[in-house]
């Protein structure tokens, strides 16, 4: 497994698309990060707004031990970015044929859409390590609180939306081969139709679009701002156990769905 890591390393070593979408995606997180601090930092250091935002919102969401869930709730409205880099990564070996030529040197069928897989994990556990740092600098930064690992469990869901994303990328990838409608395909049902699909099952059918792939996943990292404020407004809280149990059921239909359909497909 270690010799086909890599060659997936050779792939990607000297290719520049990769490098400048990895930075823009890392980049991207501390960046979005810091415009929400920058905002809760106005408010909450501001002699008429800090005391009422306090009183309405609690403590600073950027402080000691609420960091670990802001920044991994900001951070996953990038999580298309890492569903990106597995699309593009995927498709490049339909692109330049290096499927079939890893398939004629040796390599198997499953082993080479595992590799892939694991590709996948590794996207997410880079992602899930770098919002643990963006969180511990901000943490420290705003430094109301003292340093905590309270919450840290925010970071593991945070991993598990990461990882649905990249897997459900690599799914949609598999199936359609081109870069352009795999991209198209991906954005339009993470960002557009399940959203739809969500807000119909959730009025018709009391809160089913919680089980949908990505939402499962998502429900798992609440705004902490609001989270009180929305859970006496709709009543509802999120089952944690639930929606675990549903993430990892998703993720091995991700996984299985992917390997079959590549075992069996032409090459």
């Amino acid at each position: 497994m270690l010799q086909l890591l890599k060659i997936e390393w050779l792939k990607v070593k000297n290719y520049r698309t990769f490098w400048i979408l990895s930075a823009l995606y890392l980049s991207s997180i501390a960046g979005i990060n810091y415009i929400v601090y920058a905002i809760q930092y106005k408010i909450y250091h501001d002699q008429k707004t800090g005391d009422i935002a306090n009183m309405f919102l609690g403590g600073p969401p950027f402080a000691f031990p609420k960091v670990w869930i802001m920044t991994s709730y900001v951070s996953s409205y990038l999580l298309f970015i890492a569903g990106l880099i597995m699309i593009i990564s995927v498709t490049n070996e339909f692109s330049f044929k290096t499927h079939r030529q890893n398939i004629i040197d040796g390599v198997t069928r499953s082993e080479f859409i595992v590799t892939k897989l694991i590709c996948g994990l590794i996207v997410a556990l880079v992602s899930t390590v770098f919002v643990f740092l963006t969180g511990m600098v901000f943490g420290i930064t705003e430094a109301s609180n003292s340093f905590s690992f309270e919450n840290t469990q925010y970071l593991f869901y945070f991993f598990l939306n990461a990882l649905s994303y990249c897997w459900l990328a690599i799914l949609v990838a598999l199936l359609f081969k081109r870069s352009g409608i795999s991209l198209g395909v991906f954005f339009l049902y993470t960002i557009i139709l399940e959203n739809v699909l969500m807000r119909i099952l959730n009025y018709y059918f009391d809160n089913w679009g919680s089980y949908l792939p990505i939402q499962s996943s998502d429900d798992l990292l609440p705004l902490p701002v609001f989270e009180k404020i929305q859970q006496q407004i709709s009543n509802t809280t999120v089952n944690v156990p639930l929606q675990l149990v549903l993430v990892c059921i998703y993720l091995s239909v991700y996984f299985f769905i992917s390997k079959r359909k590549f075992e069996t497909a032409d090459l």
